[in-house]
């Protein structure tokens, strides 16, 4: 990929009525624990050069940092958790005093324009996680592309990948199915 070719790319599992977690704050429901998901996840995420979190999600997602560590782990938790390492992070927190992985940095407010900046600059695609962050970079105008990775499962309420309001154009551009009902939806948003 060439210098401001990167595309921003709004990744999360999700159950089928659009929550990215419970109204319990739980998400264990969406944990891709089969091979051919998680394989697939893993070559999704092979394109990220930058992942752009939210503190609770970082948090969720340090486990990475070391789960190279716990015994018997499978070749594709263990392919996740070398790219998931070897990947840039940045951290969007009032309250993380510092970083808990490598390749990462905490900035204090989420700036449309510095990811812009970013965007331009970047040598791969950026990623971001979290709905809440993910909302600030959607109303801003800098999501490129949706991918949904939609769990076979109603929660009922909780945390929606989209915010409430939010109005956009949408191209279907990939579809994956799974044979334990998961699916994978991507869409390019359209300007």
């Amino acid at each position: 990929m060439n210098k401001g070719t990167a595309k921003l790319i709004y990744s999360m599992l999700i159950s089928l009525d659009g929550y990215t977690e419970d109204e319990y704050g739980k998400f264990g429901w969406a944990a891709p624990e089969d091979e051919e998901v998680h394989s697939y996840i893993n070559e999704l995420g092979s394109s990220i050069g930058i992942y752009l979190y939210g503190r609770r999600i970082y948090e969720t997602m340090v486990y990475w940092e070391t789960a190279h560590t716990i015994p018997d782990q499978p070749k594709f938790i263990l392919d996740w958790a070398r790219q998931w390492q070897a990947t840039e992070k940045i951290v969007y927190s009032k309250t993380l005093s510092e970083p808990i992985s490598a390749h990462t940095r905490i900035e204090r407010e989420f700036d449309p324009d510095a990811v812009r900046l970013l965007k331009a600059k970047a040598e791969h695609d950026i990623a971001v996680a979290g709905p809440e962050l993910a909302a600030q970079a959607l109303k801003a105008g800098l999501v490129d592309e949706l991918q949904l990775i939609v769990c076979p499962v109603i929660v009922g309420g909780g945390k929606r990948f989209f915010p409430d309001g939010m109005r956009l154009g949408l191209e279907l551009i990939g579809e994956h199915r799974f044979g334990n009902s998961v699916m994978v939806l991507r869409y390019a948003v359209r300007s």
